[in-house]
């Protein structure tokens, strides 16, 4: 594998006068081939002519200015090429603490020294590859110049450019169909071919059989299609070890340490089975050591480290709460069980302290630490640690002789045989505990089926009672309508009968009280008591009287409209005149002879026929005018027609 490291010596992305400068360190498998001060512009010349596997940086900052410079930069890599970041993805680390994981040492103030470490943790496995485009890629196929005005020979310099296009278009089309890949095509027709053809590859870059060129009349542009965000994927898959606290009980806590002492994760929960507290661990990293803060483990302790296939760590006897409060003074924790959990963790990294930092003196640099204090955990002297290290890098033709291999492998074998055991004894107390739980599942699905079907029937009953509820009120409201509009109804009843059982009277005349010569006055009537034909009306007010009003009580056939007045005041000769035209007899009585008794009235008779008398008198007299001013009439126009008849014949 071919990884170049770079690191900037002088210069910045940033800067438009003083571009960057590059030391370039070429590495091929453990070996430097050698080193370079570069430009940006000849580092890309580099890795397109050569094209290495992987191009390693400790800072992106170095390379692009901001995330568009940076999705410009790996667009321009070669498809192949993978640009890793040493120092890590998301959570960054120091190179000097990538570096120490590795046991190797740097003078930070020398980009060439610094780009030789960078190149070095590549090849061993640290950083992350950056990822910024999707498993889709993009053809686009376009005239590489402008057919312009043009002159005579316009027409044709056109059908070539587009012809070209066209034919460019179908040559890619038939690669991408040889090499199997899906794609979907979009063509931008013109004159004599194509101006445009653009093809979505569901393929990444370095699996297209085309590269992007330019040509005399045709482009092809090659890109793959952006993320949302740029993302990070660790170079090497493999977890890191860590020292497991743990606390068991109805509160279940985990602390997680790496094996440089480093708090990774502390978390505690009611509710953790031991297959939550695996699939954490799992996502944190790989157990090396399960530690307990008691002397004798507790069983479901002994699980998950079987589980693991953990180094077991205990006190030799139980921890007391000072010490535990001493171990755990410098971490934040929430409870008593994580700090519980914490000290047993610190507990174990403090047994094997010392021993990890003597090996930072004996480890030769290159060397995966952790892998190396994994092996010395786990029993292994450091030079069985070193051998199998190294028979996993050396070629199958550089191993040992054949004598050595077969003593490993049976001690492998045997390594691996034992693994066995215990991991099939661990699946049948998990498969134990899976058919408990079955059980426990069955018997609560069957409770909560009778709690369901208890609380459905409460349901249904409430919503049955909401329902009638709602048409209870309904019908009271209906009912309070009704009654109201009854006793109305019972009050109009009396008042009629009132009316048309009052005793007769030689000297009075009943009659209904209108309360004003108005619409609203007539309907509160007609509310109140009814108006029907021949009744007999007094009105105490006439101001506010229309004409509709006058035609209303004229049509409903009332006998007259008794009008209480003073002597000197006299009604409204409008009004007079409408009631006239009507028929509708408007008498004049004084306020002194009528008694007023609630809704009814009662009017001295002589005083009422004296009234009938004289507006009858009255109405005959305006009879006789208005025929009188008809006949008038009916003479003028004959006269003015005459003239108009007289005037044409002279």
């Amino acid at each position: 594998m071919r990884v170049y490291g770079i690191d900037i010596i002088s210069g910045s992305v940033r800067s438009r006068s003083r571009r960057p400068r590059y030391a370039l360190i070429r590495m091929a498998g453990d070996r430097i081939r050698s080193e370079d001060e570069v430009t940006g512009f000849r580092l890309f010349r580099i890795l397109n002519e050569e094209k290495p596997d992987i191009l390693a940086v400790d800072s992106l900052q170095e390379i692009a200015a901001d995330q568009h410079d940076l999705y410009a930069f790996l667009q321009a890599l070669p498809p192949r090429v993978r640009l890793v970041q040493v120092t890590g993805g998301e959570r960054k680390e120091s190179l000097g603490k990538v570096a120490s994981r590795f046991n190797i040492s740097f003078n930070r103030f020398d980009p060439f020294d610094e780009a030789r470490t960078i190149a070095r943790v590549a090849s061993l496995g640290a950083g992350a590859e950056v990822i910024a485009f999707e498993n889709t890629s993009e053809i686009v196929v376009s005239r590489h110049r402008s057919p312009g005005k043009g002159g005579w020979s316009q027409n044709r310099y056109v059908r070539k450019i587009h012809g070209a296009v066209q034919q460019k278009a179908r040559e890619i089309e038939m690669e991408l169909v040889s090499a199997g890949l899906k794609y979907e095509k979009r063509e931008t027709k013109a004159f004599g071919g194509l101006s445009r053809a653009f093809f979505e590859v569901y393929a990444p870059r370095d699996e297209i059989p085309v590269s992007t060129s330019r040509g005399a009349d045709v482009q092809v542009r090659i890109g793959g299609k952006r993320l949302d965000r740029i993302r990070f994927r660790p170079l090497s898959g493999k977890p890191r070890y860590l020292i497991v606290g743990m606390d068991p009980g109805t509160t279940t806590a985990i602390a997680a340490l790496d094996l440089d002492g480093n708090l990774l994760h502390l978390s505690s929960s009611r509710q953790t089975s031991m297959s939550d507290v695996i699939e954490v661990l799992y996502r944190v990293g790989k157990p090396l050591v399960i530690a307990s803060d008691v002397h004798d483990m507790p069983f479901s302790v002994e699980k998950i480290r079987r589980a693991f296939n953990g180094v077991a760590h205990s006190p030799r006897q139980d921890m007391s709460v000072e010490t535990k409060l001493e171990l755990a003074s410098r971490y934040p924790y929430e409870n008593d069980h994580e700090r519980d959990a914490l000290a047993a963790a610190l507990d174990a990294y403090r047994s094997y302290k010392n021993k990890f930092q003597s090996l930072v003196r004996r480890v030769p640099p290159g060397h995966d630490l952790d892998e190396v204090r994994a092996g010395i955990v786990r029993g292994q002297s450091l030079e069985q640690v070193l051998s199998e290290m190294k028979e996993k890098v050396l070629p199958a033709e550089e191993a040992p002789p054949g004598v050595e291999v077969d003593e490993r492998r049976d001690e492998r074998v045997r390594i691996l045989d034992g693994t066995v055991k215990r991991l099939r004894l661990l699946v049948q107390e998990m498969q134990e505990e899976i058919r408990e739980r079955d059980h426990e599942i069955v018997r609560l699905k069957g409770r909560m089926k009778k709690i369901r079907s208890r609380q459905d029937e409460k349901i249904r009953k409430d919503t049955e009672i909401a329902k009638r509820d709602v048409i209870i009120q309904n019908l009271k409201k209906n009912l309070r309508k009704e009654e109201r509009r009854s006793k109305n109804l019972k009050k109009k009843i009396d008042r009629l009968r009132t009316f048309e059982e009052a005793p007769p009277d030689a000297a009075a005349i009943p009659a209904k009280v209108l309360p004003m010569l108005t619409r609203e006055g007539v309907w509160t009537l007609q509310e109140e008591m009814g108006i029907r034909k021949d009744d007999l009306l007094y009105v105490h007010r006439i101001d506010g009287w229309g004409r509709s009003v006058v035609k209303e009580l004229g049509e409903t056939g009332v006998r007259a409209v008794v009008v209480g007045c003073l002597p000197e005041n006299e009604p409204d000769p409008a009004l007079v005149e409408a009631t006239r035209d009507l028929g509708l007899p408007l008498l004049l009585v004084s306020s002194g002879a009528v008694e007023t008794r609630g809704k009814l009235a009662y009017i001295a008779r002589d005083l009422l026929e004296d009234a009938f008398e004289k507006w009858e008198d009255g109405q005959r007299e305006y009879d006789h005018e208005k025929k009188a001013r008809m006949v008038e009439h009916i003479f003028e126009e004959y006269r003015t027609e005459r003239g108009k008849e007289m005037r044409k014949v002279g």
